[in-house]
């Protein structure tokens, strides 16, 4: 069950006065502890997801399936382009997707680079489960999609294409934090300055037996390079699952959270004692530590352990995710941030 105290002091909570690189020690918002089953995502769009995810663990299903579920509900979401088929396309004009995914079993699997397949995250299930690799990239992992019965299909929406045109114009690229926020339902080119960058929608669940998994998609940034992949189909970078201890999940520019293997680091650091809120924090503040040009960008963490207590963390303010288990299925909060 939701606790409801923790809930309303986390909502309420300000953004931390504490110098970037303090101790992860230090004061943070209220914890928020789930009942089990429950479901985490990034982002105000999780709602949706952790609401498709739930109708699989309130049934007793296993959480795999459940995160399975839930990330291809913005994977279809004509109006994310930060997810999915809808997302926007590289400065080539390329839609790529990248995705991962976690089970209860140490089970990993992930596709980068694909093509022309709407659901990335149940491609690289299928890798987990039906290959010996973890990670299949580019025409590869468009081949095996199609041999695996994944119909082929054009992901450049009109939408999408009108927002890459208008980039052309311009050729000028500066990520914008927080966008898959300001983006979101709006039109081709957004909010200002909105359009210029990309995101990720990262889960983590527990069902009805205890058992932890997680799922990571994304369309990577709007305008990379021809070939570019971030954090999110790393395993230990964008996702990491450890069913005795907990899970975590990134969100904001991959690049920064590869170098540091964010996810794994915060699961480690649970491992160590700290709570999910406090490790979640401790991987940012070590992000911008030994980047200090970090602290205009955005990164955020999100955590859930296996006790069902929930964290999460971000260089800048408006970073939020979704909550969901028996006791309230569209709970949204705001992550904590050093800004």
């Amino acid at each position: 069950m939701i606790d409801r105290r923790g809930l309303l002091m986390a909502s309420l909570a300000a953004p931390s006065a504490l110098a970037l690189g303090a101790p992860a020690s230090a004061a943070s918002p209220g914890a928020v502890k789930l009942g089990r089953p429950c479901v985490i995502s990034t982002w105000d769009f999780g709602v949706a997801a952790t609401q498709a995810a739930w109708a699989v663990l309130s049934r007793g299903g296993r959480a795999l399936d459940a995160v399975e579920a839930g990330a291809r509900v913005p994977e279809a979401d004509l109006k994310n382009h930060s997810v999915g088929r809808a997302g926007y396309p590289d400065r080539d004009g390329h839609v790529t997707l990248d995705a991962s995914i976690m089970d209860e079993h140490g089970g990993c699997g992930a596709v980068a680079g694909l093509e022309h397949i709407a659901h990335p995250i149940s491609v690289a299930r299928r890798v987990m489960e039906k290959t010996p690799h973890v990670l299949l990239v580019g025409d590869g992992a468009l081949q095996f999609a199609i041999e695996q019965g994944f119909p082929r299909e054009e992901l450049l929406t009109p939408e999408s294409r009108k927002a890459w045109q208008a980039w052309l114009k311009t050729n000028r690229y500066t990520p914008v934090a927080n966008s898959e926020v300001g983006t979101y339902g709006k039109s081709a080119l957004g909010t200002p300055g909105g359009k210029n960058n990309h995101d990720t929608i990262g889960m983590l669940a527990m069902d009805a037996a205890g058992n932890l998994s997680g799922a990571c998609t994304t369309s990577g940034m709007a305008w990379k390079l021809r070939g570019r992949v971030g954090d999110s189909p790393i395993i230990g970078a964008g996702l990491y699952v450890d069913n005795e201890v907990g899970g975590a999940t990134s969100t904001g520019v991959g690049e920064e959270v590869i170098r540091n293997c964010g996810s794994f680091l915060v699961v480690e650091l649970m491992r160590q004692g700290r709570s999910p809120q406090d490790a979640c924090k401790e991987a940012v503040a070590r992000i911008v530590r030994k980047n200090p040009g970090a602290k205009d960008l955005q990164v955020g963490f999100l955590a859930l352990s296996k006790t069902g207590e929930v964290g999460a963390w971000a260089i800048q303010s408006g970073f939020t995710y979704a909550l969901c288990d028996a006791a309230k299925q569209d709970a949204l909060l705001p992550s904590g941030s050093f800004t």
